[in-house]
């Protein structure tokens, strides 16, 4: 199933990596990279809070 790219709620607490406007939304969003992005997941998870938080930190 694909993501609905105009949801918001749940849907925008988690990153999916998957879905190529999530990656591109995060990153905008988030003023990183890709890479950035996908390297934040793999340490923390997809949660969105979470990845805020490391790449504050990072």
């Amino acid at each position: 199933m694909s993501d609905d790219p105009k949801k918001t709620g749940q849907d925008r607490r988690l990153i999916a990596l998957e879905q190529p406007h999530e990656v591109r939304s995060w990153t905008e969003s988030l003023g990183v990279s890709e890479q950035q992005l996908r390297a934040a997941v793999a340490v923390v998870g997809n949660s969105a809070d979470k990845v805020r938080d490391y790449l504050r930190k990072s």
